[in-house]
């Protein structure tokens, strides 16, 4: 009778060190999209004009809202920026 159910397991939680390198890490995946986006915008063609706006507009309001939790637990602009260069070799 019970040989279908499965148990699942509870969500481990996570330190808040582990918290702030995933915020980090989504606020440095949120601007390669943005940037992405621009770029296409900037070579689109007349029918996707419109769609690359909309994306632009759309990665601009997740980076603005992840930047403002990054600041609320203590995330400077430098320690974004210097994850962003060690990870992509720059500088």
């Amino acid at each position: 009778m019970y040989d279908n159910f499965q148990k699942y397991n509870l969500p481990v939680d996570k330190t808040d060190e582990e918290k702030k390198i995933e915020l980090i890490k989504s606020v440095l995946k949120s601007k390669k999209e943005l940037d992405l986006a621009i770029r296409n915008f900037e070579t689109a063609e007349a029918g996707l004009v419109d769609y690359y706006i909309y994306q632009i507009k759309a990665s601009k309001s997740k980076l603005d809202f992840l930047m403002g939790k990054a600041r609320k637990v203590g995330i400077s602009l430098n320690m974004i920026e210097d994850l962003y260069f060690k990870t992509n070799q720059v500088g």
